[in-house]
This record gives C-alpha cells, structure tokens and sequence, in this order.
C-alpha cells in the first residue's frame, strides 16, 4: 500500500528525511556517477534523489503511482512527473536506459508486475536501481519513516525476485546505518554512524540499494508439442520382422514375408 506523497513529502522536509536522503543519495550516486546522454525512468517517490541527474540525462521522466498521488517536481521549470498505473506504463518497449525504484517495490501491491513492466521498457542491458527497506534492521520495523511500511527484503530475497523477473543482479550496497531516530545528536553523528556501521555491521544497513541488468533470453516456441512432433523419432531394429519371415503389423495383420 503505498503512503500518500503529502505525507512522503513532508518526511524529506524533516531533519531525518534530509539525512535520508543525503546518506542514499550518496549510494545511488556512488553506483550511478555519471548517466549523461541517458534517459532516466523513476518509480515511486524518488525526487529527494534525482536533483544531480537533472542536468545530465538527456530526459527525466518522474513516474508517481495513482495509488500514491503526484506532485510536480522540479518546483523550477516544466514539471517532470506524471501519474501512472504501475503496471502499464504509457510508454513504448525499449526506452529507457536506466529506472530508478524508491518506496516503490515494498509499497506495492504486486511488486512482480512493476518489474515485469519495467523490464519491457527497458533496452536490452538496461539498467534498474531499487532502494528498498532492509528486513534485518530497525528502519523497517519503526512506522516513523516510510520504510517501516510494506514489505521489507534481504539481500537474498531482493536477487531471487529480480532473477524471477529476468534481471541479473550487478552490485549492491548498504545505507543507513544510523537509528531511525528523530534525536538531533543521533542525526548529528549521522556520518559516524554510516562510516562505523559500513565496515563493522554492513549486514544490518537500514536500506539496500541494489543495481540490476535487464537480461535477454532466446525465445521458447509458443507451441513447443508442435515443434516436438517435428523432431525424428529413432526406430529400434527389434521391430523391424527378420527378412523371410512373416511379420505382425500394428493393428494385427500378418504381413507378407518378403
């Protein structure tokens, strides 16, 4: 169930949603560096993320959920967001270069088909980034932040459903590794918090951000018992009758010796 974007708005408003969003946005940017010349797809609250792209794709296009409500962002120039059904986005197969996914994956209700329709517009080894809530820590059991809503993943579970969807998962990194607490000295050492807890705990990161390639396979034959029935089939010599004697056909007739 996806949380109204007022209220994901508001968060990123608060100290601990700028620290959010300064501690993941490093981690994006430290897998995603340079996307000049690309066109970005985002999916579902993703703005507080995307402001060091918007000069270098080529084209943003800000998708926001129905479920979840749209705002328009950049608040300078023309808006870049538009409302969309999740699983039939209103653009063509093959499009998009890279697709960005925050509050997206474990907010939906069928968290399979946004992948699936993601995967279609996607260019072959396209390339998606998916923020979601870590099951092992605090960040997903406290509803004081978006990520204590829906469903959390481990690593584990977050590379079986990408394979499931004909992903291939490339790298992953952890953030958030300061407590989900509104305490200003704890948001404070936010920056000691992440350094300390990357190299000591790196399994118990409050968020994974994980990089997927879209993966072509060869194509199946729609009517494979069809194609089967092409193939030759090996006839054993024990049923082929010795030359001169009589033989007994299928149906029950003797045939003719030779």
């Amino acid at each position: 169930m996806y949380l109204d974007v007022r209220d994901m708005r508001r968060f990123y408003e608060q100290r601990i949603g700028l620290v959010v969003r300064q501690l993941v946005g490093q981690r994006i940017q430290a897998l995603w560096p340079d996307i000049r010349g690309m066109r970005l797809l985002s999916l579902g609250f993703t703005t507080p993320y995307l402001r060091p792209y918007l000069r270098q794709a080529e084209r943003i296009v800000v998708a926001m959920p129905a479920q979840q409500g749209v705002i328009a962002w950049p608040p300078e120039g023309p808006s870049r967001t538009t409302l969309v059904d999740e699983g039939n986005l209103p653009l063509p197969d093959a499009c998009i270069d890279r697709a960005l996914l925050v509050h997206t994956l474990d907010l939906s209700n069928d968290s399979l088909a946004v992948l699936r329709e993601v995967w279609r517009v996607l260019v072959p080894g396209g390339r998606l980034l998916a923020v979601v809530p870590n099951r092992r820590s605090l960040w997903s059991q406290f509803e004081t932040t978006p990520f204590g809503y829906g469903r959390p993943f481990s690593r584990g579970q977050l590379s079986a459903f990408l394979r499931q969807t004909r992903f291939v998962p490339a790298a992953a990194e952890g953030a958030l590794y300061v407590p989900p607490f509104r305490s200003r000295l704890v948001l404070r050492s936010a920056r000691g918090w992440e350094r300390v807890g990357h190299r000591l705990w790196p399994a118990f990161a409050g968020v994974l951000v994980v990089e997927a390639e879209k993966q072509l396979y060869q194509t199946i034959p729609k009517e494979p018992e069809k194609a089967a029935a092409r193939l030759l089939r090996p006839v054993f010599v024990t049923d082929v009758p010795p030359r001169g004697t009589a033989g007994t056909s299928r149906h029950g007739r003797t045939s003719p010796s030779e």
